[in-house]
């Protein structure tokens, strides 16, 4: 039986060192040997610590795990938006629920193993009368993010002469010292995200702390055996050009382990719907897995983009933003209507572009388009990509030159002149009678989708009409108010119709 294994009451219930030796269920474990420890029992247990966490269950996840099954320091090196804080913070998990430390000690001090000069003079004043206390393992972690005034009093420590005056001691008694994040964090897991962010002579400041557990502090030599799991998190290192990490804290940290993005739609949408905050009343919207999709394929295209920089990344909080944005334009619809309930549209996908432009890094080619033309484009790839998986690709028709072109009976349509106009706050049954108003549309649709609800196929209707836009079988543009179809032949020689917004 061990400590753990006792119930909280009974654990908690102990409060002083004699208590702890007399019921003999805790023997000092070291941070990385007791992360060990659980993860072993959680593979015994067929559990998962990193549960919520997709697309890496068989790249990144068994990396961690061989990792600290090593007892090793992480780095965790990737674009923003790869989960690379969440899962440190998962870390966590593989603590024990509680341990105990001496009462009122800065440094957490194992009652068994203390390091302190406080702990030390507790346990030398006390005996096995020491107090006590227990530490959750929620208290047991500690972030820093990496900025070029972090100092290393900060993280390591610094004379505080304040505590020297208050107390009369001389600035030769370690007393005097404030212990910086670092030495707070003995026995917790200490984190620093973008570490090429810390500037190099506070990063060499590490070297000793990472090897030896010494640390400096104005003079003093501590050699404190400090018991911390280090994990970094950092951008790769030509990612900007404000710093990198230096060589020897490079070699010091033992496992460098490379975060990716989504390898497919489905798991960013995993990704998106788990982290996505939508109000109770936001369910009265209908979303479409196509729609999803639709989101995710945007994330997709702008990582492939020419006017993205590809260095920077784009961030899955890109699609969790999008996602939100379109159930929000949805939800303002169908409040001013007066409506009960409504679903996403295609044209609800303007209402993305502000997550889109917020979240993307353009190079000097994208600055110069503007960042909400090349979110509309993005919009517009997204659209032409997921168009052929259910529908027939119109540049294979004009190839093949069939006489059977299933598209025919539309463009003859706009063809004459006629036009079609989808107002972003157009009613429900304002928008159907527009999409059913295009002669041949829902027999397009009602061809190889005519058991989906009604819902889905207005949606489809509308996707038909933009992928044929984006194949150049129609004219898009933009209206104040909305979106407008017409022929692309006519289009191209009225010049008026032509705006700069045009998508």
């Amino acid at each position: 039986m061990t400590y753990y294994d006792l119930p909280e009451k009974n654990l908690l219930a102990i409060k002083t060192l004699k208590e702890l030796k007399v019921v003999r269920v805790y023997a000092p474990i070291g941070i990385k040997d007791e992360l060990r420890k659980n993860l072993l029992r959680s593979f015994q247990e067929g559990k998962s610590v990193f549960e919520g966490i997709w697309g890496y269950e068989h790249t990144v996840i068994p990396d961690i795990e061989r990792a600290i099954l090593a007892r090793h320091n992480i780095n965790f090196l990737g674009l923003r938006g790869q989960a690379k804080t969440r899962i440190a913070r998962m870390m966590v998990l593989l603590l024990d629920e509680w341990i105990p430390v001496v009462q009122g000690s800065e440094l957490n001090d194992d009652p068994l193993r203390p390091i302190s000069n406080y702990a030390l003079a507790m346990l030398k004043d006390e005996g096995d009368q020491m107090a006590i206390s227990w530490l959750h393992r929620d208290e047991r972690y500690t972030e820093k993010l990496a900025t070029p005034d972090v100092s290393i009093a900060d993280l390591i420590g610094d004379v505080d002469p304040i505590k020297a005056a208050s107390l009369k001691l001389s600035y030769a008694d370690q007393r005097v010292i404030h212990y910086g994040l670092i030495p707070r964090s003995n026995r917790s897991i200490f984190v620093i995200n973008e570490l090429p962010d810390l500037q190099a002579r506070i990063q060499v400041a590490l070297f000793n702390i990472l090897q030896e557990g010494d640390i400096q502090i104005r003079g003093f030599k501590l050699r404190l055996p400090l018991d911390v799991q280090f994990v970094f998190t950092a951008n790769p290192e030509d990612y900007t050009n404000r710093g990198s990490i230096v060589t020897p804290l490079k070699d010091r940290i033992d496992s460098q382990i490379i975060t990716h993005y989504p390898k497919s739609i489905e798991i960013g949408k995993k990704i998106t719907q788990q982290e996505a905050q939508l109000e109770p009343e936001q369910q009265r919207v209908q979303s479409f897995e196509l729609a999803k999709d639709l989101v995710e394929q945007i994330a997709f295209e702008a990582r492939e983009s020419e006017y993205v920089d590809a260095k920077s990344g784009v961030s899955a909080r890109l699609t969790i933003s999008a996602y939100e944005n379109l159930i929000s334009a949805a939800e303002r619809r169908m409040f001013k209507n007066g409506a009960e309930k409504t679903t996403v549209r295609v044209a609800d996908f303007v209402g993305v572009v502000p997550a889109i432009t917020g979240k993307v890094e353009l190079v000097y080619e994208g600055e110069q388009e503007g960042p909400g033309i090349v979110a509309a484009n993005l919009i517009s790839k997204a659209i032409r990509t997921q168009f052929v998986n259910f529908f027939p690709d119109p540049e294979e028709i004009r190839k093949s030159k069939k006489r059977d072109n299933p598209y025919q009976v539309i463009s003859e349509w706009f063809g004459k002149g006629n036009m079609v106009d989808i107002m972003l706050d157009a009613s429900d049954a304002d928008y159907s009678s527009c999409l059913n108003s295009v002669p041949g549309l829902a027999d397009l649709v009602n061809k190889k989708y005519k058991k989906e609800s009604e819902a889905y196929r207005l949606f489809l209707m509308e996707l038909a009409l933009h992928g044929l836009a984006e194949y150049s079988v129609l004219s898009k543009h933009t209206l104040d108010e909305g979106l407008q179809f017409k022929d692309l032949i006519s289009s191209m020689f009225n010049i008026e119709d032509h705006t700069a917004e045009d998508i």
